[in-house]
């Protein structure tokens, strides 16, 4: 008996995703951390939401580049190995750590800076950190989305990709943060999409988190 051979391609959206997301929040952080160096009001209520935005994407940066390390990597090395080079790409996570490290240590500024000029110049390194992981995070999620994404379609069967991103998931950072980002930064067929595959309860959710998400915009960002 002949079994039907599965021509899918792997399925990327997920990762491009969370690539879209961290982009995102790493440009517009830079940004809000910067219009209050240059005077913007930044009560202890927004300092404090801003560090912890900022605890919980640090975290999630470091969860998704342990789980490519991981679970990712030696999938794709297995199946495309002759032709891609990941060594780079961990390094670059390696190099990651400690600029990442130094964000939180100004974020932590921020918060024990008096309200004022104080404060004002403790943003501002801020802003310059922040500037610094920006643009490593953008060079570096180029270079996967540039040199990888084009290997996994053509070597990395789809079920096995299928398994890598159910594995990611188990360890991923919870819906509450990560949920109302993600639909923030997909288009109408993505989320389309995303709504036919996750059904009802993640539509829900969405529903749920999403007030809390833009207050907590609001306060942070100055926006919705």
């Amino acid at each position: 008996m002949t079994t039907a051979r599965d021509t899918r391609t792997a399925d990327l959206v997920g990762i491009t995703l969370a690539h879209r997301v961290m982009r995102v929040d790493l440009h517009r952080l830079a940004d809000a951390a910067r219009a209050i160096a240059d005077g913007a009001p930044c009560p202890d209520r927004r300092a404090r939401a801003l560090r912890t935005w900022l605890e919980h994407l640090e975290h999630e940066i470091h969860g998704h580049h342990t789980a490519e390390d991981d679970i990712a990597w030696p999938v794709i090395a297995r199946h495309a190995g002759h032709a891609v080079d990941l060594d780079e790409l961990s390094d670059d996570h390696g190099r990651l750590d400690p600029l990442l490290a130094a964000v939180r240590e100004a974020a932590a500024a921020v918060v024990a800076a008096s309200q004022g000029p104080a404060r004002a110049q403790a943003a501002g390194v801020l802003a310059d950190r922040l500037a610094v992981v920006r643009d490593e995070i953008d060079e570096h999620l180029d270079a996967e989305e540039r040199d990888l994404f084009p290997v996994i379609e053509r070597h990395v069967p789809a079920d096995d990709w299928d398994a890598v991103v159910a594995q990611v998931q188990k360890s991923g950072p919870g819906l509450r943060f990560m949920l109302p980002r993600i639909v923030a930064v997909t288009t109408p067929q993505e989320w389309a999409g995303m709504r036919r595959e996750a059904g009802p309860v993640v539509v829900l959710m969405e529903r749920l988190l999403r007030g809390g998400y833009r207050r907590r915009c609001a306060l942070v960002f100055g926006t919705s």
